[in-house]
C-alpha cells in the first residue's frame, strides 16, 4: 500500500457527450501533473459483455446508467482513496467490450473522476471533495460527438444521428441533467477558461494547506531541535 499523508481531493466531473470533460479533466492535470493527480475514466468502466455477439453487443444502450459496472468503479476509487493502486479496465469501443487488458493507476493527492454519470451514484458522490458538471449547448454537444465518433471510432453517419436521436438525447434528459443538482460548481459555457482557473486555484490552495500541515506535524531530524 502507498499511504497518502491525508485524504486525496477528488474532483467529479459529469457532463453530457461533448461538453468537455475531458478538457476540465486536462487542464487539472497539465497543472499538476500525473505524480499529483490520477484519472479515473468512467467510459472504461462499461460492464463487460463477452458472453455477447457483436451485433449484440451495438444494439445496448450505452447512454443509461445500468450500462455501467457500478461496484466496481466505487470499489477502486475507495480503493484510490486508501492509497491502494488498481488496475483501471479498458474499454474497446469499436468492439463494444473490455478489452483483456488493464491500466495501472496509482493514488495520488488529487484524484479526477471523468464521466457521463459521475454524479449518478449516491456511493460514489459521497467520495468526492468538488462535484463539478459541465454544461454545454445541445448543438455543440452534438457536433463534438459526431466529429470524435467519425474520427476515432469508425462511425457513419446515419449510426450516430440514429443513436443520438434514440438513446444519447432522451437519457441525457432523464439521467444526466438532474445531476446538476448534485454539483458544488457549474460551468455554463463549458470548460472555458476563467473556470478552470476557479478550479485549479482550489485545488493548489487545497494542496498547499495539506503540504503545510504535512511539514508542522513531521518530527524533527534525529539530532536536531525544532525551531520556529
Amino acid at each position: 500500500m502507498n499511504q497518502i499523508p491525508f485524504q486525496p481531493f477528488v474532483i467529479g466531473v459529469a457532463g453530457g457527450s461533448g461538453s468537455g470533460k475531458s478538457t476540465v479533466t486536462q487542464q487539472v492535470l497539465a497543472s499538476f501533473g500525473t505524480e499529483m493527480v490520477s484519472v479515473v475514466m468512467q467510459d472504461d468502466y462499461y460492464r463487460d459483455q463477452t458472453h455477447l455477439t457483436l451485433e449484440q453487443r451495438r444494439e445496448q444502450n450505452y447512454d443509461h446508467p445500468d450500462a455501467f459496472d457500478w461496484p466496481l468503479l466505487v470499489e477502486h476509487v475507495r480503493a484510490l482513496r486508501n492509497g491502494e493502486a488498481i488496475a483501471m479496465p479498458i474499454y474497446d469501443f469499436t468492439v463494444s467490450n473490455r478489452t483483456d487488458q488493464t491500466i495501472a493507476v496509482k493514488p495520488a493527492p488529487v484524484i479526477v473522476i471523468e464521466g457521463l454519470f459521475a454524479l449518478y451514484d449516491a456511493d460514489l458522490r459521497d467520495l468526492m471533495s468538488l462535484r463539478i458538471f459541465v454544461d454545454t449547448a445541445p448543438d455543440v454537444r452534438f457536433i463534438r460527438r459526431l466529429q470524435r465518433d467519425v474520427a476515432e471510432r469508425g462511425r457513419s453517419l446515419d449510426s450516430i444521428v440514429g443513436q443520438y436521436l434514440d438513446t444519447v438525447r432522451p437519457m441525457h434528459k432523464q439521467f444526466i441533467e438532474p445531476t446538476r443538482r448534485m454539483a458544488d460548481v457549474i460551468l455554463p459555457h463549458g470548460a472555458n477558461g476563467p473556470a478552470i482557473d476557479v478550479i485549479t486555484t482550489k485545488v493548489a490552495s487545497v494542496l498547499g494547506q495539506r503540504q503545510l500541515l504535512d511539514r508542522r506535524s513531521s518530527p524533527p531530524l534525529d539530532g536536531m531541535a525544532a525551531t520556529r
